[in-house]
């Protein structure tokens, strides 16, 4: 064998080598994937967390001004005064939808799962992820809510009837 035969022989990578690091590749994209799409999922989680609590104090802002509580989204700053549009309202990136039910008006999107009874000095804010976004595949935490007391509660279910996960989901 030449010197010009050995020089050609290792210019390139053989198949071999090129498939090992194909391999490594897929096994890292198999592993750093699911860990970012659930970091993802945890970071809009904020976004729930955010508006809840503060369409709470938002609430809380209001009594202390009118006596009483409002499910207005207007009332609340939400929108502006001539809109009608009610709750819920659409928040942070669009992954979320907010429902503020005060008093005696509570719903049961913003009572499942929350022991809250029906009175005019009470409320429930919750917040459920819009279907037919990837936020509504992060299932355990489909539902977040707040109350008058400031108890925070959480589920596996939009329907706020489930699995308790306020631990995991509002840490």
């Amino acid at each position: 064998m030449n010197l010009v035969q050995s020089c050609r022989r290792a210019a390139g990578f053989s198949l071999v080598e090129l498939m090992v690091v194909l391999l490594i590749t897929v096994i890292l994209l198999t592993i750093a994937v699911p860990a970012y799409q659930s970091q993802v999922q945890e970071s809009r989680r904020t976004d729930a967390k955010t508006a809840v609590l503060d369409l709470a104090a938002r609430e809380e802002k209001y009594a202390s001004l009118n006596n009483s509580y409002t499910g207005s989204p207007a009332n609340l700053g939400y929108q502006s005064a001539s809109s009608t549009t009610p709750f819920p309202q659409t928040v942070g990136s669009g992954y979320y939808q907010v429902y503020a039910c005060p008093g005696t008006t509570i719903s049961t999107a913003c009572t499942a799962g929350v022991a809250v009874t029906a009175t005019a000095s009470t409320y429930v804010i919750a917040a459920i992820p819009l279907a037919g976004t990837s936020q509504a595949n992060d299932s355990p935490c489909q539902y977040f809510a707040v109350d008058n007391t400031g108890a925070q509660f959480s589920t596996n279910s939009t329907t706020g009837i489930g699995t308790d996960t306020t631990s995991t989901c509002w840490h």
